[in-house]
This record gives C-alpha cells, structure tokens and sequence, in this order.
C-alpha cells in the first residue's frame, strides 16, 4: 500500500491495457458472449436486427410472436440449436431441438401443432449419429403431440459446422381470452417457477469437461405445453410465461422487468437449487440464477390466483416442485433484486455474455 500511495498523481492510466475475462461491449465483432442471452445478445437484437426488420409484431419480444390470421390467433417461434455434445445426460440436441420450440409457444399460452425441422450437417459426422439426433426428435415430437411437417438439409464442408446444428420452427394455436406478454406483469403479481432451477446447464457442462459431482445430474428438458394448459385451467389470466433457457432464470425476470416497467423482488431462500446444483456451481465459480434450464417455467400470476395456479403446477408431472420465490414491485423499475439468506439485499443485473457456452 505505501508503494502503491507513494506513486505520483500525474501516473497515466491507459484503460487500453486493461484486461477482463467477460466481452467488451464495444466488440466490432461477434464473440461468443453475443449468445449467451445477456445483455451483449440483447444489444445485438436491438441495434442490428430489429433495426433492420423491426416492427410492431417483432418489437413485443416474447418467446413466441402471436399473429392474427384468417380469424386465428396463431403463436409462432423459431430457434436454433448448437449444443455440444450432441448427448448428454437427461437429453440430446434432439430433445431439445423440440422441446425448447414447443415451450416457446406455450410461452404465449399456445397450444403446439406443426414443426418444421432444418439440419445443418458437417461433413464427416457419421450418419448413425444423425440417425440418433433425428431418433430423439421424433420421440420428443411424439411426447409433446406436435407433428415435424416439414424441413430441410444442408451440408457443409469439413470444419466448417460442429458436427450438427438444427433449427425448428413451430405453430400453435392461442386460445381465445389469453394474453400473455412480459409488458403485461403488474406491482403485485406472484412469481413462481415450475421446479429445481439450473439442471440442464450444470448436466451438459460436467459431460464436456468431464467433470463428476458426487452425485448424477441430468438435464430437465421436457415440453410445458401441458403444464401452461393445466395453469390457464385455473385462471387464463396469466400475464407473463417465460421459459429461462439462455442466461438463466435472471435473464428472464430482467427482461420482463424492462418490458414491463416494474421491478421484481426475489426470496432467495424460496428458490428451489438442487444441492447437487448448488455444489456444481460453487465448484465452477457459477451462479445458479443465471444457468440455462430447458424444462422450466416462470410465471407471473396476479396475487388473487397464485395460490390455485400453484397447486395445479405441483400436481402436473412438470411442475412437482413449483414454488413461489417472489413478487412484481412497483419500486426499482426494471431491477431484479433478491432477499438473502442472510438478511441483505442484492441485485441480480442482466449478464454480459454467458457462463456457460453452445448449452442449447
């Protein structure tokens, strides 16, 4: 400390020489970060895409666009899906290539129907490896009742792709009366997630780097559809699904935030972690909150319905461990803040990039 104060006032500072291990944010190129569903993916969203093809349609930023057609109301989603490895436990590319699809369109109260399935393929991958991605597909299509309609392959040239990459496209029809949308969470609504957050990302992480826990983690991917069903039963006035794959479930709730101009108030001792999660994460210098999950829900409820809306979550196969974990606030707009354990407060800010890379 004394060399450090004895150092002369007028030393130059070069910020130039700085280094940090997350993305800057003035990158003039793509870097990882950019799909890691932070705040660099937001940026490139807003700045380049919607820039270039906004409208109102694509300005609500839901999992799923809702469109009016024919006198239908139509959800409609696209996702594309780069995992590695290919298979892990609890899931594969195939299941996911399925389920995060159907659950985006369940996401705006939809009820799955079509798929279309488009393959990108590295050449060199073996085609009993193609044939299990697309095995597992089938099966998660079947399971979640909705029918691959249509698709397309393409080949690219030996270290040019990743093996396997899939991008799905699906329709689904929204029953009449239901309005579900980040801008429509209100001071006051519950909060409640579907179950044990930060599976999925922990499973692929610890297959990629060969990493043991003590104890067997697997990914929870599974399609919603019937779960958001069983919860409009109660009540179709559900204002806010999310499904908090990229960035976690603090991804989610910030994004909903800042559509809807409140804030969010978390119980940190009601989320439901896993301990085999917990340790993961203490291991790997992660926190549980933002790590992916591809078989959850978050809802906003209003307060008079929670309690009902919870108990037909807990009694759905999907939504066993549901719990409340915090309410909407009109204090703090656009903040996510969490209660600890220990009597603080702390914020829970949109990530920069990603913890953990290529987990859906």
């Amino acid at each position: 400390m004394a060399e450090l104060a004895s150092a002369p006032a007028e030393t130059p500072v070069d910020p130039a020489n700085w280094t940090c291990p997350a993305p800057l944010r003035d990158q003039p190129v793509v870097v990882m970060g950019h799909g890691g569903g932070g705040a660099l993916s937001a940026e490139l969203i807003h700045d380049v895409f919607a820039a270039a093809y906004g409208n109102p349609t694509l300005a609500a930023m839901g999992d799923s666009a809702v469109l009016h057609l024919g006198g239908a109301r139509l959800a409609f989603s696209t996702d594309s899906y780069v995992v590695r490895p290919l298979f892990f436990p609890g899931g594969s590319l195939g299941d996911l290539a399925v389920n995060g699809t159907v659950n985006d369109l369940a996401m705006s109260g939809a009820r799955p129907a079509y798929l279309s399935a488009a393959f990108v393929l590295e050449e060199g991958v073996e085609l009993s490896v193609v044939d299990r991605v697309a095995r597992a597909m089938g099966a998660a299509a079947e399971a979640a009742g909705v029918t691959v309609a249509t698709g397309d392959t393409k080949v690219v040239e030996a270290g040019h792709g990743d093996g396997v990459y899939v991008t799905t496209a699906g329709i689904g029809l929204v029953p009449e009366g239901v309005d579900i949308r980040p801008q429509r969470a209100r001071p006051g609504d519950a909060v409640i997630v579907s179950g044990p957050i930060g599976l999925h990302g922990v499973a692929v992480m610890s297959v990629r780097e060969g990493l043991e826990f003590g104890v067997g983690i697997s990914s929870d991917t599974a399609p919603l559809a019937d779960l958001v069903a069983a919860m409009l039963a109660v009540t179709p006035d559900i204002h806010v699904l999310r499904d908090p794959t990229r960035g976690g479930l603090a991804a989610s709730l910030n994004e909903i935030a800042r559509a809807s101009g409140t804030g969010v108030r978390l119980r940190e001792r009601a989320i439901p972690v896993p301990d085999a999660v917990v340790s993961a994460c203490g291991f790997l210098g992660l926190d549980p909150l933002y790590v992916a999950n591809e078989g959850r829900l978050v809802a906003f409820v209003p307060p008079t319905e929670a309690e009902a809306v919870l108990a037909a979550m807990r009694a759905h196969p999907h939504g066993g461990g549901a719990a409340l974990i915090g309410e909407c606030v009109a204090e703090h707009p656009g903040m996510v803040v969490v209660a600890t354990a220990l009597g603080g407060t702390r914020v829970v800010d949109l990530p920069l990039g990603e913890q953990l890379p290529r987990i859906c």
